[in-house]
């Protein structure tokens, strides 16, 4: 008697391009966006996506720039 083996599909596994936050940098800088260095790596994502307006780059810049700035404070009441 002879056993009939089952025909495995061959799958190749697609690479997954993952940017790092140092290749989402130099992106950024050849857009000319501004600050782009204290932008986390979900916002350098979130400006670099096609169709975003100057507006919502601005914005989600200058909230970063805010939260770059609140940690440049005074240390005389850490106790």
């Amino acid at each position: 008697m002879v056993k009939k083996t089952k025909k495995q599909k061959v799958v190749e596994a697609k690479p997954v391009i993952k940017n790092t936050r140092q290749e989402l940098m130099l992106q950024a800088k050849d857009r000319g966006i501004k600050n782009f260095r204290v932008l986390n790596k979900e916002e350098l994502q979130a400006v670099l996506v096609d169709g975003v307006t100057q507006e919502q780059v601005d914005n989600v810049v200058s909230g970063a720039v805010a939260r770059w700035k609140s940690g440049w404070g005074s240390k005389k009441d850490k106790s």
